[in-house]
Protein backbone atom coordinates (compact mmCIF):
# COMPACT_ATOMS: atom_id res chain seq x y z
CA UNK A 1 0.00 0.00 0.00
CA UNK A 2 2.82 2.38 1.07
CA UNK A 3 4.59 1.59 -2.48
CA UNK A 4 1.21 2.71 -4.00
CA UNK A 5 1.39 5.99 -2.38
CA UNK A 6 4.98 6.75 -3.31
CA UNK A 7 4.07 5.65 -6.71
CA UNK A 8 1.04 8.02 -7.22
CA UNK A 9 2.37 10.74 -5.08
CA UNK A 10 5.50 10.58 -7.29
CA UNK A 11 3.45 10.60 -10.48
CA UNK A 12 1.44 13.56 -9.62
CA UNK A 13 4.66 15.49 -8.81
CA UNK A 14 6.24 14.80 -11.65
CA UNK A 15 2.87 15.94 -13.88
CA UNK A 16 3.54 19.40 -11.80
CA UNK A 17 6.65 19.53 -12.97
CA UNK A 18 6.35 18.59 -16.58
CA UNK A 19 3.23 20.90 -16.94
CA UNK A 20 5.21 23.94 -15.07
CA UNK A 21 8.16 23.40 -17.46
CA UNK A 22 5.82 23.69 -20.43
CA UNK A 23 4.42 27.02 -18.81
CA UNK A 24 7.97 28.43 -18.95
CA UNK A 25 8.90 26.79 -22.34
CA UNK A 26 11.72 25.10 -20.79
CA UNK A 27 10.50 21.82 -21.75
CA UNK A 28 9.63 21.33 -26.03
CA UNK A 29 6.23 20.42 -26.46
CA UNK A 30 7.20 17.05 -28.29
CA UNK A 31 8.65 15.74 -25.47
CA UNK A 32 6.36 17.20 -22.82
CA UNK A 33 3.65 15.36 -24.80
CA UNK A 34 5.93 12.40 -24.27
CA UNK A 35 6.38 12.64 -20.57
CA UNK A 36 2.69 12.90 -19.61
CA UNK A 37 1.42 10.11 -22.16
CA UNK A 38 3.58 8.09 -19.90
CA UNK A 39 2.11 10.03 -16.73
CA UNK A 40 -0.69 9.33 -17.99
CA UNK A 41 -0.59 5.49 -17.45
CA UNK A 42 1.45 5.69 -14.78
CA UNK A 43 -0.62 7.40 -12.61
CA UNK A 44 -4.07 5.37 -13.01
CA UNK A 45 -1.43 2.26 -12.58
CA UNK A 46 -0.89 3.25 -9.04
CA UNK A 47 -3.59 4.23 -8.02
CA UNK A 48 -4.89 0.46 -9.32
CA UNK A 49 -1.76 -1.63 -8.77
CA UNK A 50 -4.43 -5.04 -9.10
CA UNK A 51 -4.98 -3.64 -12.45
CA UNK A 52 -1.50 -4.16 -13.83
CA UNK A 53 -1.09 -7.75 -12.42
CA UNK A 54 -4.44 -8.49 -14.76
CA UNK A 55 -2.97 -6.08 -18.32
CA UNK A 56 0.06 -8.69 -16.75
CA UNK A 57 -1.66 -11.48 -16.91
CA UNK A 58 -3.64 -11.11 -20.26
CA UNK A 59 -0.18 -10.17 -21.99
CA UNK A 60 0.90 -13.79 -20.25
CA UNK A 61 3.88 -12.01 -17.99
CA UNK A 62 4.84 -13.74 -14.65
CA UNK A 63 3.60 -10.76 -12.59
CA UNK A 64 3.09 -6.86 -12.97
CA UNK A 65 6.52 -5.74 -11.61
CA UNK A 66 8.14 -7.73 -14.36
CA UNK A 67 5.65 -6.53 -16.98
CA UNK A 68 6.72 -2.38 -15.71
CA UNK A 69 10.02 -3.64 -15.74
CA UNK A 70 10.51 -4.47 -19.41
CA UNK A 71 7.92 -1.62 -20.17
CA UNK A 72 10.85 0.57 -18.27
CA UNK A 73 13.79 -0.70 -20.17
CA UNK A 74 12.34 -0.33 -23.34
CA UNK A 75 10.96 3.07 -23.22
CA UNK A 76 14.37 3.92 -22.19
CA UNK A 77 16.28 2.50 -24.65
CA UNK A 78 13.88 4.07 -27.10
CA UNK A 79 13.93 7.39 -25.66
CA UNK A 80 18.18 7.26 -25.65
CA UNK A 81 17.61 5.99 -29.91
CA UNK A 82 15.17 8.89 -30.71
CA UNK A 83 18.04 11.70 -28.43
CA UNK A 84 20.81 9.88 -30.30
CA UNK A 85 18.87 11.06 -33.30
CA UNK A 86 18.70 14.14 -32.49
CA UNK A 87 22.25 14.83 -31.43
CA UNK A 88 23.09 13.53 -34.73
CA UNK A 89 20.80 15.94 -36.51
CA UNK A 90 22.22 18.56 -34.37
CA UNK A 91 25.97 17.51 -35.21
CA UNK A 92 25.49 17.64 -38.56
CA UNK A 93 23.41 20.97 -38.35
CA UNK A 94 26.70 22.55 -36.82
CA UNK A 95 28.81 21.37 -39.20
CA UNK A 96 26.89 23.01 -41.77
CA UNK A 97 26.91 26.39 -39.52
CA UNK A 98 30.32 26.12 -39.16
CA UNK A 99 31.51 25.47 -42.60
CA UNK A 100 29.09 28.54 -43.73
CA UNK A 101 30.86 30.66 -40.71
CA UNK A 102 34.09 30.60 -42.06
CA UNK A 103 33.46 30.83 -45.68
CA UNK A 104 31.38 34.09 -44.51
CA UNK A 105 34.72 34.94 -42.65
CA UNK A 106 37.21 34.05 -45.56
CA UNK A 107 34.79 36.12 -47.42
CA UNK A 108 34.98 39.49 -45.23
CA UNK A 109 38.74 39.14 -44.85
CA UNK A 110 39.39 39.00 -48.94
CA UNK A 111 37.01 42.06 -48.94
CA UNK A 112 39.09 43.92 -46.42
CA UNK A 113 42.24 43.32 -47.84
CA UNK A 114 40.57 44.16 -51.11
CA UNK A 115 39.36 47.40 -49.78
CA UNK A 116 42.76 48.20 -47.91
CA UNK A 117 44.32 47.23 -50.76
CA UNK A 118 41.95 50.18 -52.51
CA UNK A 119 42.75 52.81 -49.74
CA UNK A 120 46.49 52.45 -49.57
CA UNK A 121 46.98 53.05 -53.60
CA UNK A 122 44.46 55.96 -53.48
CA UNK A 123 46.39 57.46 -50.84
Amino acid sequence: MKLTLVTGLTGLLLLGTIVELLRRRQLREKYGMLWLAVLIIVIPLSLFPRLLDNVAELLGVASGVSLVLFLGIVFLLLVCVHLSWEVSALEEETRTLAEDFALLRAQIDADRAARDELVSTDG
